[in-house]
């Protein structure tokens, strides 16, 4: 009978161990790491964007700032970044502008066409950018005077003025940008899509 004890006695204390140290893992230190990849194992920024965005953890995603196109270049592939500039406004209307966007799918923005609908972020606003800053890229602009909010852009342009750390928004007509965006110096752009 003792030996029955003690077999059960055994048993119990190691279901015991098991159980805590189950509920030990499980529990962690209440920390989270996020590290995400996409399918050529280089981090994905959007999916540490997206995943930041779901779990609320709005505080723990820092973006790098970085501060000429050359670090653009260098880090936006592989980290959240961040970096101040101007920001002018464009017309489909404006010289040497031909109402067809430089970037795949080369939307037609002639006739009030300002918008893309995007499969991720839904209906964005229209960017032109430097070529550093891959067609296709979102872009969370902040600090504007036409807006409170932040606004979501999508890179699908270029053009000759547009180099280093200025953006522009597309608007209906060169007219309307001169009169309601102008330039806007110390704009906040923050890269949450790198290219498509």
């Amino acid at each position: 009978m003792r030996q029955i004890y003690s077999v059960l006695g055994k048993r119990l204390l190691l279901v015991c161990f098991v159980f805590i140290l189950f509920i030990i893992v499980a529990t962690g230190n209440g920390t989270k790491k996020i590290i995400t990849y996409n399918s050529n194992k280089v981090k994905s920024v959007e999916a540490m964007h997206i995943v930041n965005k779901y779990n609320n953890l709005s505080n723990n995603l820092v973006s790098k700032v970085v501060s000429n196109m050359k670090e653009v270049s260098i880090f936006g592939a592989s980290t959240p970044i961040k970096f101040y500039g101007q920001m002018t406004g464009y017309g489909p209307d404006c010289v040497g502008c031909s109402g067809i966007l430089a970037c795949p799918p080369r939307q037609d923005v002639r006739g009030g066409n300002i918008y893309f609908d995007d499969s991720t972020y839904g209906r964005v606003r229209i960017l032109a950018a430097d070529s550093a800053i891959p067609c296709g890229s979102i872009i969370k602009i902040s600090g504007v005077t036409f807006s409170q909010q932040p606004i979501l852009g999508i890179v699908l342009d270029r053009g000759s003025a547009i180099k280093g750390n200025i953006i522009d928004f597309l608007v209906e007509s060169t007219a309307y940008a001169g009169a309601n965006i102008g330039r806007q110096t110390n704009v906040s752009f923050d890269v949450i899509r790198w290219g498509w």
